[in-house]
């Protein structure tokens, strides 16, 4: 009887592993995803301090072009962080140790909705970056956790 309790707790611990490499996997590509979107609105911040200070048609064009290219990123960070919360959900972590998924797939719903003035497109810029810079710290933390725990196992 212990052995056939040894091989259930075997092919558990095996498969808790796995759905923990899962997420870590799912974890690293939002992490990529967002990094990439932060990039972007780097380079649009930068553009976008630019135009204000009179650049011109071209720093618009440049800061414009910046903001598609966040924007696009920011869609694949959404898509790849609701994969996250999904893969997060299968993980069962030992009593003690809390995986807060929350809700952070909101940021790029707001990025470019009736922007009029360059002042506040570097604002939508700016608020972006920083849900951006949160959400990288966030995926961050929960990688942090599911390799500990992935650790003990």
């Amino acid at each position: 009887m212990e052995v056939e309790l040894q091989g259930k707790d075997e092919v558990f611990m095996n498969r808790q592993k796995q759905e923990i490499r899962e997420a870590i996997a799912a974890g690293n590509q939002a992490l990529r995803s967002l990094k990439e979107a932060r990039e972007h609105l780097s380079g649009a911040k930068g553009w976008g301090i630019w135009d204000m200070l009179g650049g011109g048609f071209l720093s618009t064009m440049l800061k414009h072009s910046r903001m598609e290219d966040a924007q696009s990123s920011m869609r694949q960070a959404n898509q790849d962080l609701e994969r996250f919360r999904r893969e997060l959900q299968d993980v069962d972590v030992p009593a003690g140790i809390h995986i807060e998924v929350g809700n952070f797939l909101t940021f790029a719903d707001f990025f470019f909705d009736g922007i009029i003035a360059d002042v506040m497109v570097q604002s939508k810029i700016n608020d972006a970056a920083e849900q951006v810079e949160d959400a990288v710290c966030h995926v961050e933390d929960i990688l942090k956790t599911l390799r500990e725990v992935e650790q003990e196992l």
